[in-house]
């Protein structure tokens, strides 16, 4: 099904709609799992895309994203910005205000916001910014324009999300040390997995994390990491051939290694993916084979994103 981009946009070309029908995950959530990384886009008809986008997706909206969150069995979601809207929320937060409280937001901000927008966007559910350094998406902003935004949403309690490549770690070191607020690495820093597990490259991305307690990360997106695979699509993937098996042994080691500081998310729509759109269901099924221990899932899915994402709930139950 060729999936429609409405409010006259048109797809990138070669664009990989999300996959129609996941499965039903062998895998059973712990009750309350969260489903920590996740994106809306538009409908373009009503929330455009952003002039300056380096992408445009077909429409994924709240009503398909929360279909999705009952079908795999989660109980909430953190929805985080789209580069393809910059630093137009309001698809973010309309589909936070639309949860009824199961939904929390990662915003994009730039420096010219003001108190009162990022008040707004607080009682909106947003907890968190974006600063993302994949330079293929975006473009690029000063560090000391990032770290004026750190330094003004920390007393909200809010966290910055970091998105980059793992080759450019080393020149990003001081700037994400320098934070002021948690920070959470997406997707594990993107490691090369054909790359030991014990070697330099990803030892190094370990190293900050050993010596940062306020550095997080999320164990997602096996799909934009594996080179080997199998996907996650029916009848390539199985119980004993879990699929991305060279993605696994990285997403467990920070697991096993920072228990209470890694989240995990299905990454839906899934945005420019190139080879294949894996099935949700079955991407649920790799969360056994990276968090083996039932408390190490609930760790990952349910404590974690609570602690971070609900602060007041967990206080007060």
């Amino acid at each position: 099904m060729d999936r429609p981009t409405t409010g006259g946009f048109v797809k990138t070309p070669g664009w990989l709609d999300w996959y129609e029908g996941p499965s039903q995950p062998h895998f059973q959530l712990p009750p309350g799992a969260v489903d920590a990384h996740c994106h809306v886009f538009g409908p373009g008809e009503r929330f455009p895309y952003a002039p300056e986008r380096k992408y445009t997706p077909c429409d994924a909206s709240k009503e398909q994203l929360f279909a999705l969150r009952d079908h795999l069995g989660f109980a909430r979601n953190v929805i985080v910005q789209a580069t393809c809207h910059g630093a137009d929320n309001r698809a973010l937060v309309d589909a936070c205000v639309a949860s009824g409280g199961r939904a929390r937001g990662v915003a994009t901000v730039r420096r010219s916001v003001t108190d009162a927008e990022l008040q707004a966007l607080h009682s909106a559910g947003v907890r968190g910014v974006r600063f993302n350094f994949v330079k293929r998406l975006v473009d690029f902003t000063p560090k000391d324009e990032l770290l004026e935004i750190a330094q003004r949403i920390a007393p909200l309690g809010w966290h910055v999300v970091v998105y980059f490549e793992a080759q450019d770690l080393p020149e990003l070191w001081d700037f994400f040390t320098a934070l002021p607020t948690v920070v959470v690495v997406d997707h594990m820093g993107r490691p090369d997995v054909r790359k030991p597990l014990d070697g330099p490259e990803f030892g190094l991305f370990v190293r900050l994390l050993r010596e940062h307690p306020n550095i997080w990360t999320k164990v997602s997106c096996p799909e934009r990491l594996s080179v080997s695979g199998p996907p996650a699509l029916p009848g390539r993937c199985g119980p004993n051939q879990p699929p991305y098996a060279d993605v696994i042994p990285f997403a467990r080691h920070l697991v096993q290694t920072f228990p209470d500081r890694v989240l995990w998310g299905t990454d839906w729509p899934h945005p420019n993916l190139k080879d294949h759109m894996p099935d949700d269901g079955l991407l649920v099924d790799v969360i056994p084979h990276i968090a083996p221990t039932p408390e190490l899932q609930r760790k990952l899915l349910v404590d974690n994103p609570m602690r971070l994402y609900w602060p007041d709930e967990v206080q007060g139950g």
